[in-house]
């Protein structure tokens, strides 16, 4: 009988099985987790044949190198980077197809952040509410990869994509988050609702899975007071005491106790995904561009 799985030989930085998420329980105080780059990871799974929601694997910075033991067409797509079998280059962004025993090695990424890896017959770990995502937070979901682990593969239900390239947008040399007013707004100064939109931040090397954190001129509250924990949503944009803003990603807590001045557009933050430090940020009105 076929082996379908694939040996991890080199975990990388940070590796994550991540799919369309598990959203619709944040009442049980689950976050929706899921793949912060939802459309590359959707893409990634339409080029090997995949249904949408399959389960990937997100790396992150510097990739991941794995071991099928079975013949499988693998497709990596989101941040450019090198893509090898034994030591021989193969494409990104198509699908390739790796011998039983070959090594796949997804290189560090030349712009961009996460990677999205992708197999035909997906990932296949136990699902935790529907979802086979790592949830970073809660700790729901398989455990980020490790060196050594053996991870199960699904069996391939349709052929993959034959295509030549793929459109897939470049990482963000300028991330631009669309806002629109949050609902502790009023506890910040009008100068401070003035900065947000107006001023420079930058991409802080502090950002992660459950939120990208900012560099960049202080927000001044009205308002010292305790707030009570209360319900936070994806792209909230929460002010901590440092004044600088987080905007919050898929693993992000389902209350918190800091102010909302602002709520970013869902579509907008594929973007923050592949946002390296450093990366200069603007928060704009929704239909201002």
């Amino acid at each position: 009988m076929t082996d379908r799985a694939f040996a991890v030989v080199r975990a990388g930085a940070l590796t994550t099985v991540q799919d369309q998420g598990r959203p619709g329980h944040a009442h049980l105080g689950v976050p929706r987790s899921g793949a912060l780059d939802p459309a590359a990871a959707r893409l990634a799974n339409r080029l090997v044949g995949n249904p949408s929601d399959a389960a990937v694997l997100e790396t992150t910075l510097n990739g991941c190198s794995v071991r099928p033991r079975c013949a499988v067409t693998v497709a990596v797509v989101g941040a450019p980077c090198p893509v090898t079998v034994d030591g021989r280059p193969v494409a990104w962004g198509a699908p390739v197809r790796v011998p039983a025993g070959a090594l796949l090695d997804v290189g560090a990424a030349v712009s961009g952040v996460r990677c999205y890896v992708a197999f035909g017959g997906g990932v296949s770990v136990d699902p935790v509410l529907a979802s086979r995502s790592t949830d970073l937070l809660s700790g729901l979901g398989p455990p980020p990869l490790a060196d050594g682990a053996v991870i199960p593969l699904g069996h391939a239900a349709a052929p993959h994509a034959r295509v030549d390239t793929v459109p897939h947008p470049a990482p963000p040399r300028e991330l631009i988050l669309r806002v629109t007013s949050g609902p502790r707004a009023d506890w910040f100064t009008a100068s401070a609702l003035r900065t947000l939109t107006t001023r420079a931040y930058r991409v802080s090397s502090a950002s992660n899975r459950i939120g990208l954190r900012t560099e960049g001129p202080s927000l001044e509250r009205a308002f010292t007071d305790e707030l009570p924990s209360e319900g936070m949503v994806l792209g909230a944009v929460q002010v901590p005491p440092d004044g600088r803003p987080v905007v919050f990603l898929a693993d992000h807590p389902t209350t918190g106790g800091y102010p909302v001045i602002a709520v970013v557009r869902e579509a907008d933050l594929a973007g923050a995904a592949q946002a390296v430090p450093g990366t200069p940020v603007r928060f704009v009105p929704a239909g201002r561009r």
